[in-house]
């Protein structure tokens, strides 16, 4: 198979240098990688060479230009000029022995810029490395490139890569790959991304559903586990073949976004995707890219909201990947100090490099553009942010001013929000970040990381906590729950009950409840009503909204046969209550993140373990009401802001949801008798270990 050089055609501009070269080029998938394309080219009729061609088309011209010559000669000798250029017609078909054609195959290029020979190889040329060398770029970007025609679409390849340094020589996977073998195979495979997109309306409108006053009630699934094909041995569903069951069940349960686990291409399935090394790739381990992008478009033409987990903070060592790529720390830190993460026994990107900068946000970029979806949820960010993070005394490196923060990671991390929301105004990033850096959730501009959002971790942690103890010694733990008010409009937050909580021995949200099987319940229905009345976005993951109680597993699926219990039932369809109550009162998700639309009625009462807070917008006004407690509470009285009458629209302690029952008939009528500072109050019935939610339009 013949090779044609850099020289004889590229993808990439000198323009296209000069934005790589600064770090600034970042739609690197549209030049790097593999591309399907046709080149003119000419052919010989005759099955000339093309040196033999090109003397011929010399030729040609000269004895044209001889004869255009001898017209001007012979018209003194009254010649016909007709005559010359019949003549000069015959020639020229004498000498037609060129046609045009169209060569179709691939252009290759890779970064690497310590190689002394990079070429293709793969299942065209039988892994042969040295039948299709590529030819390095003359301008020092340290690109290699060429075309190679006849390849097609599904073709496997890898780079050979013999690097200037040692003896090193490996096979390497394409970084910028659209698509790749399913694991343990790991070669690259040719591919387009064309796809016939039917989400108009929804991009037209996603400002609606994705801004920051958007009801946003998270689904957070994984993939490989949400649900598998029983009748054929257990298998994967396919993206497109889980599409109508997943949108099915997100519409019936109320759930305005899913998110997905990590879908880029990841060789160890153990690692749930957080260990990517297939940044512009999903997996193939559930179908084609063109069957995500049908599952992401029959999503958003029923109305819900798509979020990817992204993992810019580590990469695994794996040698088919970007580890040691071309014989070099290429894309990683050469210090272990600062290029191993010991958590995760992986390697750190080097944010300090203009290319690795470049490669990251283009990939971030990759997936709204060609996948259309509406958020990137980073994952990780707090062990970018710091150069100490999960290291000993001696184990890091300090910045150039002697602290403690990764500079560069923060002027990638800002420059990464800044060109997603320039191309993309209607969508969302969101910071997975467990610690107290300020801003995380503010704009460059105004000194912040540039996130639209925040995971709130210290919410889940401290509630979680507090849910775990027993009743009667809540009384005691009083401050887990109220501390977190205090901070709760300090960032954009999201409320997460995440994967994180149900794993590794942390039990599933059901067994994390004390108490009897009643309690378990009642407590769990708590905890989801209590979420939905606090200020933020809600995210759930998969499971927890059945009461599921084993832990999660990525090898099992949801166990949905729990459905047959009457108490598991109940809580899936409060969840499903919550989240239309939700979506349908704007007091509980309009002005999310401004303190007005919040106000304390009593924190104060530790020893029955109860809380009274206001949920406002404009007109509207929601009496939130909770008791931790398994005792009722009769005749209690809580002050109020407006006289009249406060209908009880949500309990979660009614029979539907396999609650006693206990309640307020519907509907209190204030009295004028001050409470809590306030000019009226109602007496109320507060179910055990319940909630319940009374409205006020004033």
């Amino acid at each position: 198979m013949q090779n044609y050089s850099s020289s004889n055609f590229s993808l990439i501009s000198d323009y296209d240098i000069y934005l790589f070269k600064g770090g600034n080029h970042f739609k690197i998938y549209e030049k790097l990688g593999a591309h399907i394309i046709k080149l003119s080219t000419l052919k010989n009729v005759s099955n000339t060479s093309e040196n033999n061609l090109l003397s011929l088309d010399n030729s040609l011209t000269n004895s044209r230009n001889g004869l255009n010559n001898l017209e001007s000669r012979l018209t003194n000798l009254e010649i016909k000029s007709s005559d010359l250029k019949n003549k000069s017609a015959k020639l020229d078909n004498k000498f037609a022995t060129k046609e045009s054609e169209q060569i179709s195959g691939v252009y290759f290029a890779v970064w690497a810029p310590n190689a002394q020979n990079v070429s293709v190889v793969g299942d065209f040329n039988y892994w042969d490395k040295n039948a299709n060398p590529l030819g390095v770029r003359w301008d020092g970007s340290g690109i290699w490139e060429g075309f190679i025609p006849g390849i097609q679409k599904g073709a496997l390849y890898k780079f050979y890569i013999k690097s200037k340094i040692g003896n090193f020589e490996a096979l390497k996977s394409d970084p910028v790959a659209f698509y790749c073998e399913t694991p343990p195979k790991t070669a690259s495979i040719v591919w387009d991304l064309s796809y016939n997109w039917n989400d108009s309306e929804w991009l037209k409108k996603r400002h609606q559903y994705n801004n920051l006053n958007s009801p946003f009630s998270i689904y957070e699934i994984h993939f490989g586990s949400f649900k598998k094909v029983a009748e054929q041995n257990y298998r994967y569903f396919k993206y497109n073949e889980i599409a109508e069951i997943l949108v099915e069940y997100l519409k019936k349960m109320g759930f305005t976004h899913v998110e997905f686990l990590p879908l880029m291409e990841h060789p160890f399935y153990g690692s749930w995707g957080y260990q990517t090394t297939g940044y512009f790739a999903p997996t193939s381990r559930y179908g084609t890219p063109q069957e995500l992008m049908q599952l992401i478009d029959i999503l958003h033409q029923n109305d819900i909201g798509v979020i990817l987990d992204w993992v810019p903070s580590h990469f695994p060592n794996d040698p088919h990947g970007l580890a040691f790529f071309d014989g070099t720390e290429l894309y990683e830190h050469h210090d272990p100090k600062k290029g191993f993460h010991p958590d995760w026994k992986s390697l750190i990107f080097n944010y300090g490099r203009n290319e690795v900068k470049e490669f990251l946000i283009s990939s971030a970029l990759f997936w709204f553009e060609k996948y259309h979806i509406d958020a990137l949820r980073i994952d990780a960010v707090a062990s970018m942010l710091y150069l100490d993070y999960s290291r000993k005394e001696g184990e890091w490196v300090p910045n150039k001013y002697g602290g403690r923060e990764n500079l560069e990671a923060i002027d990638f991390i800002k420059k990464l929000n800044e060109a997603i929301y320039s191309q993309f105004p209607d969508v969302q990033t969101i910071a997975e970040e467990s610690t107290a850096w300020p801003a995380v959730s503010k704009p460059v501009y105004l000194g912040g990381l540039g996130f639209g959002m925040k995971w709130n971790m210290g919410w889940m942690h401290d509630t979680l906590k507090y849910f775990s103890k027993d009743p009667i010694y809540r009384k005691h733990h009083h401050n887990d729950l109220t501390f977190t008010f205090w901070y709760a409009f300090s960032e954009n937050y999201i409320l997460p009950l995440s994967h994180d909580e149900v794993v590794y021995g942390k039990k599933s949200l059901i067994e994390k409840m004390p108490g009897d099987l009643w309690q378990k319940f009642a407590n769990l229905r708590l905890l989801f009503s209590y979420m939905f009345a606090f200020p933020g976005k809600k995210l759930i993951f998969m499971g927890g909204e059945i009461a599921q109680f084993e832990e999660w597993s990525h090898e099992l699926e949801i166990n949905w046969d729990v459905l047959n219990n009457d108490f598991n039932k109940g809580v899936q369809k409060l969840v499903t209550d919550l989240n239309n109550i939700y979506k349908n009162e704007k007091a509980l998700h309009k002005n999310d993140f401004n303190p007005e639309c919040f106000e304390w009625i009593n924190f104060e009462d530790a020893i029955h373990s109860t809380l009274f807070f206001l949920r406002k917008y404009k007109n509207e006004m929601i009496l939130v009401c909770l008791n931790f407690t398994p005792t009722p509470r009769y005749n209690y009285r809580v002050g109020v802001p407006v006289e009249g009458e406060w209908k009880e629209f949500f309990n979660s302690d009614s029979e539907y949801y396999g609650g006693s029952g206990h309640g307020n008939f519907g509907v209190v009528l204030t009295r004028k008798k001050p409470m809590h500072g306030r000019g009226f109050s109602v007496v109320l019935t507060l179910p055990p270990l319940a909630a319940i939610y009374l409205k006020k339009e004033i």
